[in-house]
C-alpha cells in the first residue's frame, strides 16, 4: 500500500520550503537557507546582513501529524539586536493570521512534483512555542530562534 501524500516527508518539506521562500524571501526580500547551522546563505552579494535559516526537527506522521521547526532569525553588524528584533517581527508576521478567529496561520500542504503542477492536499496549522533568547554566535552573528509546530490531519 502506498503512503498517503499527507504523510510523505518530501511533500511536507517541499510545502514548507515553498511557504518560506514565497513569503520571507520573495515578499520580504530576506534570504532563506534550509541548510544546517547559522552560516550565511551563499549569495552573489558579499555582505548578507540578515537571513533566516529553517531547521526541520522531528516528524510525527500519524492521524494528527506534526513537524517541529526551528526558525533562526540571523543578523550581522547589529550591535544592539535592533535589526534582529525587526527581522523576527517580519517572520512572525507571516506565522500568524489575524484574519482567522483563532489567529492561527494555515500553510498549504501540497502533493509536490518536480516537473508538473502541485496539488493542494490540506493545510497545516502553525502553533508557536516561546521564542529562544537573543544570542551571539562566536563569529558575531546575532540570532534568535522561533520554535514552531505544524499540525494537520494525516491519512493513515
Amino acid at each position: 500500500m502506498a503512503l498517503d501524500g499527507t504523510l510523505k516527508e518530501s511533500n511536507i518539506r517541499d510545502s514548507i520550503k515553498k511557504f518560506f521562500v514565497d513569503n520571507i524571501e520573495t515578499i520580504e526580500g530576506v534570504p532563506i537557507t534550509f541548510d544546517t547551522g547559522l552560516s550565511t546563505p551563499a549569495m552573489q552579494e558579499l555582505s548578507v546582513l540578515e537571513w533566516v535559516a529553517i531547521q526541520f526537527g522531528s516528524f510525527d506522521l500519524d492521524n494528527l501529524a506534526s513537524v517541529f521547526l526551528e526558525i533562526y532569525c540571523c543578523t550581522k553588524q547589529d550591535p544592539e539586536y535592533s535589526r534582529l528584533a525587526l527581522l523576527r517581527d517580519k517572520v512572525m508576521g507571516h506565522l500568524v493570521d489575524t484574519t482567522q478567529t483563532d489567529c492561527l496561520k494555515r500553510i498549504d500542504l501540497y502533493q509536490s512534483h518536480p516537473s508538473s503542477a502541485w496539488t493542494r492536499l490540506t493545510s497545516m496549522i502553525v502553533l508557536l512555542d516561546p521564542d529562544g533568547p537573543q544570542l551571539t554566535a562566536p563569529d558575531g552573528t546575532k540570532f534568535k530562534v522561533i520554535n514552531a509546530r505544524l499540525k494537520w490531519g494525516g491519512a493513515i
